[in-house]
């Protein structure tokens, strides 16, 4: 029988003030004891800016998936040049007409300048596109790490040496100065000069590299883990009772991983969301007219002497979502591992 297994990194230890929670809310019930899960969940609650912060990603969320329902229901889209068409929207120097980039009952964050696109169906759209690039390649990342770090972790040796070499010439790597010299180049592989570029090769290659350059911090924190954790007595005991190495790898080692890798998680989401944005305002990844967060900063860089509110709205709408999910992740850190706490 495999002995009760110990928390490794980041530990969800039980401390005298969870154990005072714990016999509170468990006494009527004659006793039972709270789990590790129930316990986290039970700090989270009473952590006030991580609860906030979960409601504003959640609504970030929410609206970005929503997006076409609610251009729908507002009666505009991302794409039609309003003010081109409409008569009175933008002056004779192509900027909005009305005051605070022509915010009105009929465009709530006003149009765009030069085209006169509607800002908020803009904003609502690229918000759609940066957060399901994000949390794609954070997802894709996360696995790969987990993945590549177990098993170098687990099975050492020369598996390990190599592995590990691989992950300090990522780390080291210039990374968007890659994107740069290199975007062009993997573009040329697939698609023909005198051709357009589609969309989905686009969001499809933004999510493979920065997958491919993303996954190795998270590697090298689990590779280390697994290293301390195949020493411990439980795993040798699993060992001898025969068990096969990947009933160890999911019964013995992922449970006591699962806390660095919601935190490394936590991390990527909002440093990925700023990433594809800097690399849209450079030029790489995402263009017009393709509504992101990115290509509106672009933009809104350009007119911002005469026409601030367009590069107000999707610079705080970034700013927000970032420090909230951080907060997040802060906060879920606390309520796994106590003794980090702020």
């Amino acid at each position: 029988m495999t002995p009760p297994t110990p928390s490794a990194a980041a530990p969800l230890e039980v401390t005298d003030e969870d154990a005072a929670i714990q016999t509170k809310a468990t006494a009527p019930k004659g006793g039972e004891s709270k789990s590790p899960g129930r316990l986290a969940w039970t700090r989270f609650k009473r952590d006030r800016s991580g609860v906030i912060s979960a409601y504003v990603v959640i609504f970030f969320f929410v609206v970005a998936i929503g997006a076409p329902l609610i251009s729908k229901l507002y009666g505009k889209d991302p794409y039609t040049t309003y003010g081109m068409n409409t008569p009175g929207l933008l002056n004779e120097f192509s900027f909005p007409t009305k005051a605070n980039g022509g915010i009105s009952s009929e465009f709530w964050f006003g149009v765009e300048p030069i085209l006169g696109r509607d800002v908020m169906t803009f904003l609502l759209y690229g918000m759609r596109n940066s957060l399901l690039i994000a949390t794609a390649a954070t997802l894709m990342t996360t696995l790969l790490g987990v993945v590549i770090g177990i098993t170098a972790g687990y099975l050492g040796g020369k598996t390990d040496y190599f592995v590990g070499r691989i992950i300090d010439i990522l780390l080291a790597f210039p990374q968007t100065l890659f994107f740069i010299a290199f975007w062009p180049v993997v573009l040329a592989i697939f698609v023909a000069p005198d051709e357009n570029t589609p969309i989905w090769l686009t969001v499809i290659s933004l999510i493979l590299v920065m997958t491919a350059f993303g996954w190795a911090s998270i590697a090298r924190l689990l590779r280390g883990e697994v290293l301390a954790l195949r020493e411990r007595e439980f795993v040798e005991a699993a060992k001898v009772t025969g068990a096969s190495p990947s009933r160890i790898i999911f019964k013995e080692l992922l449970p006591n991983l699962w806390t660095p890798i919601l935190i490394q998680s936590t991390l990527l989401l909002p440093a990925y969301v700023t990433a594809e944005a800097g690399l849209a305002f450079l030029g790489v990844g995402l263009t017009d007219p393709t509504p992101d967060w990115g290509v509106m900063l672009q933009f809104g860089a350009k007119y911002y002497q005469n026409d601030i509110t367009f590069m107000l709205f999707p610079g705080l709408s970034m700013v927000i979502f970032v420090v909230a999910f951080n907060l997040l992740g802060d906060s879920v850190r606390d309520a796994l591992d106590p003794k980090t706490k702020r």
